[in-house]
């Protein structure tokens, strides 16, 4: 099992350059991890990547 700090997280795209509101991803065989970059101690939100794939294409429209 891959531990939080194993994942190679990266910014979202859509995040300020201010540094607030960021929003982290990180992906793992099957699973997409989402977390706050401002407090990576709390866990991780994990979805399945089918999941992700209808949530983003729904914030894209948005």
């Amino acid at each position: 099992m891959t531990t939080p700090k194993e994942l190679a997280w990266f910014k979202s795209s859509h995040s300020g350059t201010q540094g607030d509101s960021c929003v982290e991803v990180a992906v793992a065989g099957q699973a997409v991890h989402v977390r706050d970059s401002k407090d990576v101690g709390r866990p991780a939100f994990t979805v399945g990547r089918e999941g992700w794939g209808r949530f983003v294409s729904f914030a894209s429209e948005k």
